[in-house]
């Protein structure tokens, strides 16, 4: 048997993933498609003093609770730069995440099945990804993680009513991040069947007469939000704030999960699509250990508890026709800790020659093909085919860390090729994100980002000049450097076009900014000024001379108007 050195020990793992988490911030700008709205939101928190309803240009933004953008408003806050602040609530609740997977993975079976699901969670492109990106995902994925780690300190570990109660409060604050934050609630039928069998109290003194206080700190948390924000819908008798209030507590829970509108997939698409991509390399493991994962299973019931759960996660979000590769990442810490089990086992009984092999095949050839691809966009970009034409500027800039980056995977995969294996995986994970964020992703940043087209914009318009937005994107209102006029976000396109056509009507001085693609019957686009394209889609530009003679009412009068108190906020 091949001899390896001392494993690393957690403590500089953990060390380890806060450098790569942390590395990059500062070095790029918000890119679509969500990172823009919820850098703006959190910004117009800041700039209004007003926390209460998050606001899009002016107009409450109704589509996501709040808590993220508070977290990124306090970044912000801190900082005092929004370059800064719009990723630190992601990668804080992945270190918060790779934390509560340790230590509950040490209390329920020791360091090394610990170290092993931290090690899989390094491994797991979706995971980092998710970390070092300012969507909600990352955030939702702690509290439910932490949700989870409360139940398990309290059923299986216990009891511990503390820690109960942190699992409600817990919940409540993944559904004021994403509405899902309930999710921990499904490990309870589990753990009613297994957790006799898993811990070590009795079943009177883990379900006995104060678990009533649970579901009361969860309504009494949420009251904290809720209460305020109703209160004041009601006060205000406001329309607009009447519609953010059915919207965000119907429409975009139960009304989106019931009946989506957007990203609609088959039943089987986590199975088949999203988690043996995502996922990999943890689901070769799993399924190159299948014989011993069944025995696992059969004899350890706090596994049993686990992947029960992370089973009916996914089952929820198979039923709902409305699916994205994020929906499942709150699964992902939980399947980790079942993982470092198995693996464990496998060490022990040493018959992990298979994954061993599979795992760094794997590895082995998608370094290969990153540095493949470097070398072609360098030096062969033709070869690429007709389609990476169109992304000619983007692969130019990217040749060089592509190419590095293969190179990098293929050097500590053999530098590091007597560590344990899951430490070499780790190794080449890290060292490949480290590249990523220091170097490709700022690379990428002037493509992803509208300065270029801001800064034409601004030549073109006088100083005096007033610019309204149709069918916008966020970042605009990140870049701009003058007041901004929209006609609701939230409106149809044909509806925004008759307000713009109004409001340009009623001075000369007034400008339009809209995609190059819309077709609209209210001006005429032979008059377009067309602009530096932004983040792949073409924009123009129309003056008064492009207002046609006519044009139907909207059937209601919507403006908003942003004024940016900070030109430089996302200047480098």
């Amino acid at each position: 048997m091949t001899m390896h050195r001392k494993p690393l020990p957690a403590w500089a793992l953990l060390v380890l993933a806060a450098v790569v988490l942390l590395a990059g911030i500062g070095l790029r700008g918000p890119w679509p498609a969500d990172e823009p709205r919820f850098a703006q939101i959190a910004r117009e928190m800041v700039e209004s003093g007003q926390w209460l309803f998050p606001m899009r240009g002016g107009e409450p933004y109704p589509d996501k609770p709040p808590v993220f953008v508070w977290l990124v408003a306090l970044c912000y806050l801190v900082t005092g730069q929004l370059k800064l602040a719009f990723l630190l609530p992601s990668a804080i609740a992945g270190l918060g995440t790779l934390w509560l997977v340790h230590d509950i993975g040490r209390r329920l079976w020791g360091g090394d099945v610990a170290r092993t699901a931290l090690l899989v969670l390094l491994i797991t492109p979706q995971f980092l990804l998710q970390a070092k990106t300012a969507q909600i995902d990352a955030l939702v994925c702690f509290w439910i993680t932490l949700g989870c780690y409360g139940l398990l300190r309290h059923f299986v570990l216990g009891p511990a009513w503390g820690w109960f109660l942190t699992a409600f409060v817990a919940m409540a604050l993944g559904i004021m991040t994403k509405g899902v934050g309930f999710l921990p609630l499904l490990m309870l039928p589990p753990l009613a069947l297994w957790g006799a069998g898993a811990g070590t109290a009795g079943w009177g003194r883990v379900w006995g007469g104060r678990s009533w206080l649970g579901p009361l700190a969860l309504l009494a948390t949420l009251a904290l939000w809720l209460g305020p924000m109703l209160w004041q819908v009601a006060a205000s008798g406001s329309a607009e704030l009447q519609a953010y209030r059915d919207n965000i507590l119907l429409r975009q829970t139960a009304g989106r999960y019931a009946n989506p509108w957007g990203h609609l997939k088959p039943w089987h698409y986590f199975l088949t699509q999203a988690m043996p991509t995502v996922w990999l390399p943890l689901t070769l493991l799993l399924l190159t250990q299948w014989r011993r994962l069944v025995r696992v299973l059969r004899e350890d019931p706090r596994a049993r508890i686990l992947l029960a759960w992370v089973v009916l996660v996914i089952a929820f979000f198979s039923l709902s026709r409305g699916k994205r590769e994020v929906y499942i990442l709150p699964a992902l810490p939980m399947l980790a800790l079942v993982a470092g089990v198995l693996w464990q086992r496998a060490v022990a009984e040493q018959d992990e020659g298979m994954s061993r092999f599979v795992l760094r095949l794997v590895a082995g050839v998608m370094g290969l093909a990153a540095l493949t691809l470097g070398a072609l966009a360098l030096w062969q970009p033709g070869a690429l085919g007709a389609k990476a034409a169109a992304y000619a500027e983007e692969l130019a800039d990217l040749a060089w860390p592509l190419l590095v980056l293969g190179v990098v995977s293929l050097v500590v995969l053999a530098l590091a090729w007597r560590r344990p294996l899951l430490e070499q995986l780790a190794a080449v994970s890290l060292a490949c994100w480290l590249v990523v964020a220091l170097w490709a992703w700022p690379a990428m940043d002037p493509h992803r980002s509208p300065r270029v087209a801001m800064a034409d914009l601004e030549q073109r318009l006088p100083a005096s000049a007033e610019l309204g937005l149709l069918d916008f994107k966020e970042q605009f209102l990140l870049y701009a450097r003058r007041p901004l006029t929209h006609f609701s976000y939230l409106a149809p396109l044909a509806e925004q076009e008759r307000n713009a056509w109004q409001w340009m009507r009623e001075r000369p001085d007034r400008w339009l900014l809209l995609p190059g693609s819309d077709r609209l019957a209210c001006f005429d686009l032979s008059r377009a000024q067309p602009l530096v394209a932004a983040h792949r889609r073409e924009w123009v530009l129309l003056d008064a001379s492009a207002l046609r003679p006519d044009c139907p009412p909207p059937q209601q009068v919507r403006r908003y108007t942003w004024q940016p108190r900070r030109l430089d906020i996302l200047e480098p």
